[in-house]
């Protein structure tokens, strides 16, 4: 299994107007900071034995997965390759059809481990009369990217992973209900990072010489050092993990002109202004999801996942000198607006950047997994989904655990000075998508319909068109 994840700590310096002299000024990027600009490029990350986490790109214009594709449609079995609007998958089939390959000593196929080419979970529908609890969405044929990645062959959206329903699953067991349940991640720098930060942004002073940059940067990645990381409700050894981890990474470059997203959306860097901000304030930027999701049937036998699922919120604190945060009641306009634009474009940058809408995969399979237990199909099912649930027979915890990055540096002037690190991470609480007050009501009966229209399961199948 290939390494998928990273995660950085990221920063930017405004700085007078005499660092353009380098040619590291002005637009939205930077320059002289020994940080690489992503472009139009197949990106992932890398965790080495320490747990320091790493970017990679490769396949720049996409010429060794076209390659790639070809080969994948050669050799795909052309059922399970054909587009589908809809394909359903059983969990409780799925889980015998892997007993029976562990218990033959055989892997696990391709088809198993990708979930039948599954690009996203829309549906759950239970079936009383069978025991059968559905996934149900989009499916295509699937192919490995130069990182790693495992994507649809026809729309390039990622395929879902068996490991990442698994972590889904075990996060909301049979019969163990916590309200206040968190899946998520946060990149947070060390209090003596931030305070050793401070005083070289004072030693630095006001003004600096032409040239200077390159020195300001190096400065700023050695007083901050490495960050912490850390990851909530999940194993961070989970293929899961990393996505969430990934994706608030290269949310944060792109909010600092490190990487420039396919689908226009300013950095916070071209948004702020002076004044904007203050020269210790930490933006926050937090991925959380669109609560108001899920539309389920009156019966409560079927539920619908609507809408794009993800926004990105803001949250403002400010650093003081011996590096301690405290909550900084007014908001940045820069950092308000970057996050508003991010989540209205957040649609488009998904369906160009596999990282973006595997996150949105993670957030639908752990609401689809907290809806299960939350309506108890597993004891309507008489079905404890033990096999899915075991570590042991199953292993998914398998990847190094993210624990610490470098620091990410952006320098760059903008009409006078401002010192901004950035932060934030994933916070995910699946619950709060199914209050009832957020509950979308099913008032046409589609949702309700659909199910009994697709109640014919064939027999002997564990997923079907």
């Amino acid at each position: 299994m290939k390494l998928r994840a990273i995660a950085v700590w990221c920063a930017l310096v405004f700085l007078p107007q005499t660092l353009l002299a380098q040619g590291g000024g002005g637009g939205g990027g930077g320059g002289g900071n020994g940080n690489v600009i992503i472009a139009g490029q197949t990106a992932g990350v890398q965790v080495d034995a320490q747990g320091v986490l790493r970017l990679v790109v490769r396949d720049a214009g996409g010429r060794l997965l076209r390659q790639r594709i070809l080969a994948a449609q050669a050799q795909l079995d052309p059922e399970v390759a054909q587009p589908s609007p809809l394909r359903k998958i059983s969990l409780n089939r799925l889980e015998q059809v892997i007993a029976e390959h562990l218990a033959a000593g055989k892997p696990l196929q391709a088809e198993v481990k990708y979930l039948a080419g599954l690009t996203r979970v829309q549906f759950v529908f239970f079936y009383p009369e069978t025991g059968d609890i559905v996934l149900a969405g989009p499916a295509e044929g699937w192919v490995e990217d130069a990182v790693g990645r495992v994507r649809g062959i026809h729309s390039g959206r990622p395929t879902i992973l068996l490991e990442d329903l698994l972590a889904a699953l075990r996060a909301f067991p049979p019969g163990q209900v916590r309200q206040n349940f968190v899946v998520g991640c946060s990149i947070d720098p060390t209090q003596e990072g931030l305070a050793r930060l401070q005083r070289f942004l004072r030693q630095v002073g006001r003004y600096v010489r032409p040239g200077s940059g390159p020195a300001i940067a190096q400065g700023i990645r050695k007083a901050l050092g490495y960050h912490n990381i850390r990851v909530l409700g999940i194993s961070p050894r989970t293929h899961m993990a990393h996505v969430l981890v990934e994706a608030d990474y290269r949310m944060k470059l792109i909010g600092i002109g490190l990487e420039r997203p396919p689908v226009k959306i300013r950095s916070y860097v071209d948004l702020a202004t002076r004044g904007g901000s203050s020269r210790n304030a930490l933006q926050r930027w937090y991925f959380v999801p669109d609560y108001e999701c899920v539309r389920v049937s009156e019966d409560g036998l079927a539920m619908e996942l609507v809408g794009q699922g993800v926004k990105l919120v803001n949250e403002s604190e400010v650093v003081l000198p011996d590096g301690r945060r405290l909550s900084n009641v007014r908001p940045d306009r820069a950092s308000v607006a970057f996050v508003r634009q991010f989540t209205a474009r957040f649609p488009q940058l998904a369906a160009a950047e596999p990282v973006f809408a595997q996150l949105r995969t993670a957030i639908d399979l752990l609401i689809a997994a907290a809806f299960i237990q939350q309506q108890d199909y597993y004891g309507k099912a008489n079905w404890p989904a033990e096999l899915l649930r075991d570590e042991q027979r199953l292993p998914i915890e398998v990847l190094p655990a993210p624990q610490r990055v470098e620091t990410a540096v952006n320098v760059l002037w903008r009409r006078g000075r401002l010192y901004t690190p950035l932060g934030g991470g994933v916070q995910i609480q699946p619950y709060l998508a199914l209050a009832s007050e957020r509950l979308l009501r099913d008032e046409k009966g589609q949702v309700a319909q659909l199910r009994v229209k697709l109640s014919q399961l064939p027999p002997g199948r564990w997923w079907w068109d």
